[in-house]
C-alpha cells in the first residue's frame, strides 16, 4: 500500500509560473510515488476574503484546469473541493473542543498575516482557527506526508500535536492495558521484552532509534505472526509513542524542492502584485512581459557591465537554461558583451516551449467544461469515502457513535 500525501491551494484562479515551480511541479512528481489527495481550499479562502463570495466559483475551476494542464492525472491523484465535504467541518469542530487556544495564537503565519493584511478585518474566529482547519484537512485523510516549504513547517507540527493530543485523550479504551498485554503475548516473550525496552527508551529520551526499533518489531509481526491484526499494530504503535490507539495519524512534513520565482519587477511573483507570468499566457504576452522585466539596476546603458546574481532574469535562467546558456549569460553580462534583451530571449523561448503542452491540454478542458466538473465530482466522492471512514473512527473514539 502506497503512503498517502495531502496538499491543497486556496482558489486564486489561473496559476502563474511561481505556482508551477513552487508546488505544482512537485505535485505532478509525487502522484507517481504516493497516493495523492489534492484539494481546492475554498473554505480557507473565506478566512481572509469572506466578503468576496462571487469570485470563488470561477477561480476554483480555472485553478483546477491549470492543475490538470500541468500534468496532474485524475486517475492517479484525487482532486476535490474542500467545501463539498462537510466531514472536514465536523472534524474541525470536534478537534476545536480540545485544542488549547495558545497553540493557535503562536502559529508564526497567524501574526505574519495579521501584520501584512492590515486592510482586512481578520479579527474573526475563522482566521484564528484556520491552522486547525488545515489540521483537520490533513488528519481526515490520515496522510503520511504533507509537502511544504520551510515557512509552512509550523502548520504540520501543529497538526502532529493535535493528532497526538487527540490520541492521548481518546485512543485509550477502558480495557487498554488488557488489550496491550494480549497483543504483546502474540509477539512472544523475546520480542515483547525487546519492544518494552524500546518503548521505555523512547518515552524517557525521545530517542528516534528506539522508536524505529520498536516500530520494526510491530511491522515484522504484521507479516510473520499468525492471528496478528491491523488493530494489534495500531495499538502497539500508539503504546510505543505513549498514547493509545492511533485514531489519527501524525503526518510528516515532506520538504520537497521549492523554487521561488521573482516577478516582473523583481519582487515575489504574485497576481495581486500585477507582476506574474501566467501558465497559459499567449507567446506574445510572455514576450512582452519578459522584455519589460526589471534587470540589474547597474546596467543603465548597453555598455555598462552587470552582475547576473543581482538580476531577476538570471533566476529564470537557473530554471530554464542549461549550463552552457547560463555561462554565456554570465560572460556576456559581466563584460557588457550582450544586452539585456539578448539575455532575455532564451528565457522567452524556453517559457513559451514549456507552456505549449499546458495550453494544449487546457484548451481541450475549456472546450468541455462539464468534463472538468465531472473530474472534480469524481475526486470528491473518492475523498468522501476516506473522510467518512475517519469520522466513524473519530466518533467511536469520542463516544459519539450511540
Amino acid at each position: 500500500m502506497r503512503t498517502r500525501v495531502l496538499s491543497g491551494m486556496r482558489p486564486t484562479g489561473s496559476m502563474h509560473l511561481g505556482h508551477y515551480h513552487g508546488a505544482l511541479k512537485n505535485w505532478v512528481k509525487l502522484q507517481h510515488e504516493h497516493d495523492c489527495f489534492y484539494f481546492v481550499a475554498d473554505w480557507h479562502a473565506l478566512t481572509t476574503h469572506y466578503e468576496e463570495r462571487e469570485v470563488i466559483e470561477k477561480t476554483v475551476y480555472d485553478m483546477v484546469v491549470d492543475w490538470i494542464a500541468a500534468g496532474l492525472d485524475p486517475d492517479k491523484a484525487t482532486i476535490f473541493i474542500q467545501s463539498r465535504l462537510p466531514e472536514h467541518a465536523e472534524l474541525f469542530t470536534l478537534l476545536a473542543m480540545g485544542t488549547p487556544l495558545g497553540w493557535l495564537e503562536r502559529v508564526p503565519t497567524y501574526k505574519d498575516q495579521m501584520e501584512k493584511l492590515k486592510d482586512r478585518d481578520l479579527a474573526t474566529y475563522g482566521f484564528l482557527g484556520y491552522p486547525l482547519l488545515q489540521a483537520a484537512d490533513i488528519l481526515i485523510y490520515k496522510a503520511t506526508y504533507v509537502p511544504v516549504g520551510g515557512d509552512q513547517s509550523s502548520h504540520v507540527e501543529l497538526t502532529r500535536e493535535v493528532a497526538r493530543r487527540f490520541n492521548n485523550l481518546y485512543g485509550r479504551a477502558r480495557d487498554f492495558e488488557q488489550q496491550v498485554a494480549a497483543a504483546l503475548a502474540k509477539l512472544g516473550k523475546d520480542d515483547a521484552r525487546y519492544y518494552e525496552k524500546q518503548r521505555k527508551a523512547f518515552g524517557e529520551t525521545g530517542d528516534a532509534a528506539a522508536w524505529s526499533k520498536g516500530e520494526g518489531i510491530v511491522r515484522r509481526a504484521a507479516v510473520a505472526v499468525a492471528g496478528w491484526t491491523s488493530d494489534d499494530s495500531e495499538l502497539l504503535l500508539g503504546h510505543l509513542k505513549g498514547s493509545g490507539k492511533s485514531v489519527l495519524v501524525e503526518p510528516q512534513a515532506l520538504h520537497t524542492e521549492v523554487v521561488t520565482l521573482p516577478g516582473l519587477d523583481g519582487a515575489k511573483m504574485s497576481k495581486s502584485y500585477g507582476n506574474a507570468i501566467l501558465m497559459r499566457d499567449e507567446p506574445e504576452v510572455v514576450t512582452k512581459k519578459v522584455r519589460g522585466m526589471a534587470t540589474d539596476p547597474a546596467r543603465v546603458r548597453r555598455s555598462d557591465p552587470g552582475t547576473p546574481e543581482k538580476c531577476p532574469v538570471f533566476d529564470f535562467h537557473r530554471i530554464y537554461s542549461d549550463d552552457s546558456v547560463q555561462q554565456w549569460v554570465r560572460q556576456g553580462c559581466t563584460s557588457a558583451g550582450i544586452g539585456c534583451l539578448d539575455c532575455k530571449q532564451p528565457v522567452i523561448d524556453a517559457i513559451v516551449a514549456g507552456q505549449a503542452p499546458w495550453r494544449e491540454r487546457a484548451a481541450a478542458l475549456l472546450a468541455e467544461p462539464k468534463k472538468v466538473h465531472w473530474i472534480v465530482e469524481n475526486g470528491t466522492e473518492r475523498a468522501r469515502t476516506v473522510a467518512r471512514q475517519t469520522m466513524r473512527d473519530v466518533r467511536a473514539a469520542m463516544g459519539l457513535d450511540y
